[in-house]
């Protein structure tokens, strides 16, 4: 067994023993099961891709020397050679494609008319959206991807394993948690010959998914995750400013818990320092509600907030100040940004800390964007 495969059989253990039983026993309706999903053979697929090629008039000697070409590239998946074939024999696949793979053209707003135009041969159609939404996935377009991949089923197309594999992946990145794991569970059940690569990956998406919770810090960095993503698709209206504002409001609540915890654990400790030499609040000679006399090694006074985040703790961040450094990010200097963003992370973890860095160092090149 190669290194890859061991660690997939690993991966596959441990998902099964809590992975898809856990989200099974979550749903309130079975996963629907369909039988089993396989890769159509490179035979089938080039007699049903030379058929369709057939009905578009496209028969002259070039296009059949150029087809014949295209079905002996052993590099090439069933799925891209069939994708080949209709870029072949039709221009607006060529188009579509052509723009699809290319990341320097810009990320599109809307599915292509094509995918629902109802009078395409079902060949064309299913095959040619999975391919498209498969690059547009590739560049991390996924919610494009996702909604042309909602248009066709995987019982449709030469490879279902690919078309649940870029589902679950567009579902995992746009944080649809159920979603995906009912796109996981189905490449898993039902497309046994998937790559071993699918599988892995798979089963990795699954396991994460396992720790998500709806509003710890780490959903906010996930969602941070996302408005980083999409402004560097240009996509900075309406939906990305949506998601910002979530993103101000969960870490005010986040602020608020923190302050409220830290302020009663300080409460408590008060409560529990001894009262000595008769004074009420305090050590002797202080005035009521005064605390230990400055220079006091008494280890049960809290800690002071800059001491707390130099020792790696949760740290204070005022919800004013992330406010106004994300809307005047922009046009500050980068001197200041570096102080500012050094002032706002103080005591987070790498991760969190990361994540807010990577969001405010997007905003700039987002903030006019649509």
């Amino acid at each position: 067994m190669s290194r890859f495969r061991l660690v997939t059989a690993l991966l596959l253990t441990a998902l099964l023993s809590q992975g898809v039983p856990a989200l099974r026993a979550q749903e309130k309706v079975r996963i629907p099961t369909f039988g089993a999903l396989e890769t159509a053979s490179p035979e089938a697929s080039k007699a049903q891709a030379l058929a369709w090629l057939k009905s578009t008039g496209k028969t002259d000697a070039a296009t059949m020397t150029e087809f014949d070409r295209l079905w002996k590239l052993q590099d090439r998946s069933i799925l891209e050679r069939v994708a080949d074939t209709l870029a072949l024999g039709d221009a607006t696949a060529a188009k579509l494609l052509a723009e699809a793979r290319n990341p320097l053209t810009p990320a599109p707003l809307a599915v292509p008319a094509i995918f629902t135009d109802a009078k395409a041969p079902a060949f064309y159609r299913a095959n040619l959206a999975l391919a498209y939404a498969r690059l547009l996935s590739n560049r991390r377009v996924h919610e494009e991807a996702l909604e042309t991949l909602k248009i066709v089923r995987p019982d449709q197309v030469v490879d279902p394993a690919a078309y649940l594999f870029h589902r679950a992946v567009c579902e995992h990145a746009l944080l649809q948690r159920d979603q995906a794991g009912r796109s996981i569970v189905r490449l898993l059940d039902e497309a046994a010959t998937a790559p071993e690569r699918y599988k892995a990956v798979a089963a990795l998406m699954l396991l994460d998914m396992q720790t998500w919770k709806e509003k710890d810090l780490g959903a906010v960095a996930r969602k941070m995750e996302n408005i980083e993503r999409r402004l560097g698709l240009d996509r900075g209206g309406p939906q990305t400013q949506k998601l910002q504002k979530e993103v101000v409001a969960r870490l005010d609540e986040l602020i608020k818990e923190l302050e409220n915890k830290a302020k009663k654990q300080q409460q408590q400790q008060q409560q529990q320092q001894p009262n000595e030499g008769g004074c009420p609040d305090g050590a002797p000679g202080q005035q009521p509600g005064q605390g230990p006399p400055q220079g006091s090694n008494n280890p049960t006074s809290p800690a002071s907030d800059a001491y707390r985040s130099n020792l790696g703790g949760p740290g204070h961040v005022d919800p004013v100040k992330f406010r106004r450094l994300n809307e005047s990010w922009g046009a500050l200097p980068e001197r200041e940004r570096a102080r500012a963003l050094q002032e706002l992370t103080r005591g987070l973890t790498s991760s969190h800390r990361e994540a807010i860095e990577n969001y405010f160092r997007n905003i700039a090149g987002g903030a006019g964007r649509k």
